[in-house]
């Protein structure tokens, strides 16, 4: 899943993203903040990170 779909997502549900250092986001969401690496150089967000993305919206009420 390309980086920038999962960040539109985050924009869409409310998120503040601010940059971090280096290729690091912060994504204020559900009255928290998360940090995220961003990928690079390719865009594409390996499975993982895309799991740890999915369980948190999931746990704060958000499904596919």
């Amino acid at each position: 899943m390309p980086w920038p779909d999962i960040e539109a997502l985050f924009v869409s549900l409310g998120a503040e993203v601010s940059e971090r250092e280096g290729s690091r986001i912060g994504v204020f969401l559900f009255e928290e903040i998360k940090v995220f690496h961003r990928p690079h150089p390719k865009p594409d967000t390996d499975k993982g990170a895309v799991a740890s993305v999915r369980k948190w919206l999931e746990q704060n009420g958000v499904t596919p």
